[in-house]
């Protein structure tokens, strides 16, 4: 291994070409830049998002080079890249890779996108940078650790340095330039689980920074701004400040050989992903034994430490999207209404019989489960019915996962669902945002997503 792993990571960033990329790979990446798309635009109209575009347009100029795709409006990359952040990470339906526990669309994408049309970079210049960004990121991320994990919204810290990379992949940054980037972006790296207790706003905040302090890190080492050279692995850097467990070999880990951005997960439920083990495994016990729900005495969910650390706080959300957090909340509209979709969370999350249900859950620790994570997120409940039977279910792969993937053809259904939802995109628009994704490889500048 390098002893310099922040360099080395920092010459791949800068380096890597679309000929030295797996067609599989490029054909994931188009995969996941529309499942960001239609999540970025499911988040019109949610409180948080909307602030976070009104700061945008009152600092920014109210027209640019780069999309914001909730307004069909546009302003500089900076602020493009900020509002389309938000607003991907509201809906709770953006990728997640598991081993990192890192989520890198949302702040992939935002800036690379809003880069690439300000550049009029081709489709096939944003697809490179946009696993550049990726594999970045969850090299990091898988660096952190779990300890890092336990506090910190590894979204929001790996995140910038994913969206640095991404950015200054599109800017031709040399390897010294990235690595100065890298530096810039690590001093910013931030982002606090404690949100989740007050259910405040701080998840979009943490992308929206991200996105925009990356791509600005790395526009401010094309100028000539030095940043550390050691920010990952140093005696004062990430590590050193926000990891108990780090593993610097995770940083280089078969870079160019392995790809990390295949490993990414969709999300099925529209919910926090430490609750779609159970409740995929909570499906199969419905579906197995046709249990009623009025049937059910008691619900557990044998789980990770991680799933205990985030939605253990959550007790009696009081927002829709603070619900979201709460595996009592997610079993019990599995169980009420069999899904726990957009429209399920909105109408229902405080309606008497799923809360009644909600109560009847708990998490407790698995050993099995905890010694697979992150690796591996497997599902386990176990159901305790009036009548005294105990059911138990397991899912070793939840619906999402590489191993038990979306299709091309149910990424669609989810795409148009999501504008629907948010009314941010007719089913036609989306089509054509839909047939310009596919074709993306051979489009030769990148426009408006929603435009002409």
């Amino acid at each position: 291994m390098t002893d310099r792993p922040t360099q080395a990571l920092a010459t791949f960033a800068a380096e890597l070409r679309h000929d030295r990329i797996p067609e599989p790979v490029i054909r994931r990446a188009e995969d996941l830049l529309l499942d960001w798309l239609a999540s970025a635009l499911a988040g019109k109209g949610a409180r948080p998002v909307e602030a976070i575009a009104t700061f945008a347009r009152l600092m920014g100029p109210t027209s640019g080079p780069s999309e914001i795709l909730i307004s069909r409006g546009s302003s500089t990359p900076y602020f493009a890249a900020m509002v389309n952040a938000a607003s991907s990470h509201f809906a709770e339906q953006d990728d997640v890779h598991n081993g990192s526990v890192f989520h890198p669309a949302a702040v992939v994408f935002p800036a690379a996108l809003a880069t690439a049309q300000a550049l009029g970079s081709s489709g096939a210049e944003l697809l490179t940078a946009s696993v550049v960004g990726y594999e970045v990121g969850i090299r990091i991320g898988e660096f952190l650790g779990r300890s890092h994990y336990k506090i910190f919204h590894t979204t929001g810290t790996a995140g910038t340095l994913a969206a640095a990379a991404a950015t200054g992949h599109l800017l031709g940054l040399s390897p010294t330039q990235m690595l100065h980037a890298f530096g810039s972006a690590g001093t910013q790296a931030a982002g606090l689980w404690e949100f989740l207790r007050d259910a405040a706003d701080s998840k979009q905040l943490h992308t929206a920074h991200a996105a925009s302090a990356g791509l600005m890190s790395a526009h401010l080492a094309r100028e000539g701004l030095t940043g550390a050279r050691q920010i990952l692995e140093g005696p004062q850097g990430l590590a050193a400040g926000m990891s108990k467990d780090a593993d610097p070999a995770r940083l280089v880990d078969r870079l160019g050989e392995r790809w990390a951005l295949a490993e990414t997960s969709f999300k099925f439920h529209a919910s926090c992903r430490h609750t779609h083990p159970a409740a995929d495994a909570l499906q199969q016990v419905l579906k197995a034994h046709a249990v009623p729900v009025e049937q059910i005495e008691r619900v557990t969910a044998h789980v990770h430490q991680g799933a205990i650390d985030v939605l253990g706080p959550v007790v009696d959300p009081r927002t829709v999207h603070q619900s979201k957090f709460s595996m009592g909340t997610v079993l019990g509209l599995i169980a009420c209404n069999g899904s726990a979709s957009l429209a399920d969370f909105e109408q229902d999350y405080r309606r008497s019989d799923v809360m009644a249900l909600r109560d009847r859950v708990s998490m407790q620790l698995d050993d099995e489960v905890d010694r697979a994570y992150p690796a591996r997120w497997i599902g386990k409940v176990t159901v305790q019915t009036r009548d005294g039977r105990v059911l138990s279910g397991r899912v070793d792969e939840p619906k999402g996962d590489p191993g038990n993937s979306l299709s091309r053809a149910e990424l669609e259904a989810k795409a148009l669902r999501l504008a629907a939802f948010s009314g941010a995109a007719d089913a036609d628009e989306m089509r054509s945002v839909i047939d310009r994704t596919w074709q993306l490889s051979t489009t030769a500048s990148i426009g408006p997503i929603l435009g002409a």
